[in-house]
């Protein structure tokens, strides 16, 4: 058969390049069909939280994104078919996609704000050096911004913390923020350009401090020192470029830590903020839901801020980018001694009144409730002290008197530092959920105590992060990061709810706070939150049990996958 083909070419022969005849090459035969393309996912031998009323499952079969099966891993392989992708979880904890409800993705990620890193416990004239090296590192604006002093340490000093940032920084505007946000320490140059004399009154919600003369001394407390930020984050095209980025990079750090749904807590619409989020939904780059917390400027006028905010308003279920959301601060913190109270401060440092200072006052919060629930809103409203707390009840109640036909409301009240006794009923009467943040150091009950007893005493008629007792009274409780005050990490948060106090939440408990609940505040609780059949399917992979585990070791908990949509966006190299 092979007589006519030579031997070093025999195995051209067996692959058909030459015929027995000597005649002409036999074709070579037909290209191998593409493997089949599948859309079904499995995912077998787990253990998956469903968070659906406390059910656990074995494994989920997933159809394009979507979850069309959560049972048994037989009852699962059933959905089995050429090019099905497999996930062996390998006996593995599932939960669904983690909910940060209260987050600054895109602020803490923004480089232009924070080029001068300062450490904080220092006096102002200890950072004279720092500044100094750091103020030409800083790009594409006018001004010097940086981050990180202490106002305790500031006012302790006996300093005058304008002379210092003046010697460091002398020719150009700069702004250094506090490390809780509430406070901006600036120079002349900064002062100047802001028009502040010692003739400037206090903006709403802020505070302009002076000294013993009655001049400025270059600390601006709470609003007064956004005015600073707002200032000098004016919009170019390449400020909105590294905007967008800063946002990329914050969608990195979310998917690593689990989080596939967040609320932007504060969306500088003036900066351009929401326009990124639009930007990266458009070029495909979201890797996880995001709700806008569009922001309440107290210094713009009422008629034409709510007219701006009513055509901001976005919600529709086709669209990874919800703009319905609304933050608003009601007061400030508690050791600026500018959170609202309801007695005075044991200490004065004159940065409002006895009882602390409002952004938004109780009258001027009902009228923008009232009015933007009607647009489709809901309220994300920072109030930290007993006072702010109950401001911002009396004016959700008062809107819903306003609007009684309106009876899907999701407003919350985040961080409820200190609650009143009398308040917390009223939290589940009105439909409010109570936002709460413990992943930080400063939670754990002897620190918080020894944190605030000095500004409001031990015996105050408050509850202090009453997560326990606002579950228990019937109210929606969801648990969030406030990063990047506090860590990302959900597990922190998770850990320190379950071991901190008397008053702890279980595992599942927590777990549903960041899953179910947060989903249900950010209004597509009907497409994410649990996994159950016809949900989108988000969720992640840990490489522990953490309903089997001392709660302290929670804390150590790593996400080894995160799913969105059914895609992967994170893995381990560990899985």
């Amino acid at each position: 058969m092979f007589r006519n083909c030579p031997v070093i070419v025999m195995l051209a022969v067996l692959l058909g390049a030459c015929s027995s005849g000597g005649g002409s090459p036999v074709p070579p035969p037909p290209p191998m069909p593409p493997a089949p393309v599948s859309s079904i996912t499995l995912v077998t031998d787990g253990t998956i939280y469903t968070a659906a009323n406390g059910v656990f499952a074995e494994a989920m079969a997933i159809d394009d994104g979507e979850i069309i099966r959560v049972g048994s891993t037989t009852d699962v392989l059933a959905f089995d078919e050429p090019g099905a992708k497999r996930i062996d979880l390998q006996g593995r904890l599932v939960l669904p996609g983690l909910h940060d409800s209260h987050v600054h993705i895109l602020e803490a990620n923004l480089s232009l704000s924070g080029t001068c890193l300062l450490n904080a416990g220092q006096p102002p004239g200890a950072h004279v050096s720092r500044l100094r090296a750091c103020a030409p590192n800083q790009q594409l604006l006018n001004w010097v911004l940086g981050f990180g002093w202490d106002i305790t340490t500031f006012l302790n000093s006996g300093e005058n913390p304008l002379d210092a940032l003046d010697q460091a920084i002398p020719d150009r505007p700069a702004a250094m923020m506090e490390e809780t946000s509430h406070a901006v320490w600036v120079n002349s140059s900064a002062l100047q350009a802001l028009g502040i004399t010692e003739n400037t009154e206090d903006p709403p919600g802020g505070h302009i401090a002076k000294d013993n003369n009655g001049f400025p001394n270059g600390l601006l407390i709470d609003n007064a020192g956004d005015l600073a930020f707002e200032a000098s984050l004016v919009r170019t095209p390449e400020v909105d470029e590294e905007t967008y980025q800063a946002l990329l990079r914050g969608l990195q750090q979310l998917a690593r830590n689990g989080i596939t749904s967040f609320a932007d807590a504060r969306v500088y619409w003036t900066r351009g903020y929401h326009d990124a989020y639009s930007r990266a939904e458009a070029a495909g780059r979201l890797s996880a839901r995001a709700v806008l917390g569009m922001w309440a400027y107290p210094q713009l006028n009422d008629a034409t801020q709510l007219g701006e905010l009513t055509n901001f308003f976005s919600r529709s279920p086709n669209q990874l980018v919800q703009r319905s959301q609304i933050k608003v601060y009601v007061d400030g913190i508690t050791h600026m001694t500018t959170a609202r109270t309801l007695t005075p401060y044991l200490i004065d440092y004159g940065f409002g009144t006895p009882t602390g200072l409002n952004y938004f006052d109780e009258d001027r919060l009902a009228t923008y409730i009232t009015e933007l629930e009607r647009v489709g809103y809901d309220f994300h409203i920072h109030a930290i002290g007993a006072g702010g707390v109950r401001e911002a009840l009396n004016a959700i109640e008062r809107a819903r008197a306003a609007n009684p036909a309106i009876l899907d409301r999701r407003h919350r009240l985040t961080h409820v530092e200190h609650v009143h006794q009398d308040d917390v009923s009223r939290f589940a009467a009105l439909g409010v959920i109570a936002d709460i943040q413990l992943a930080g150091d400063f939670t754990d009950p002897l620190q918080f105590e020894m944190d605030n007893a000095p500004f409001i005493g031990a015996a105050n008629p408050a509850l202090s992060l009453p997560a326990r007792a606002l579950l228990d009274s019937g109210a929606t409780v969801t648990l969030s990061s406030d990063f990047d005050v506090s860590s990302l990490n959900p597990f922190h948060g998770i850990a320190n709810a379950v071991t901190r106090s008397a008053d702890n939440l279980t595992v599942s408990e927590a777990v549903d706070a960041y899953t179910i609940s947060a989903a249900f505040l950010m209004g597509h609780e009907d497409r994410v939150g649990t996994l159950e059949v016809g949900k989108r399917a988000d969720f992640v992979v840990l490489d522990r049990d953490i309903f089997n585990i001392p709660g302290a070791d929670i804390r150590q908990t790593e996400v080894l996958l995160t799913i969105f949509d059914g895609a992967e966006v994170f893995r381990s190299s560990r899985f």
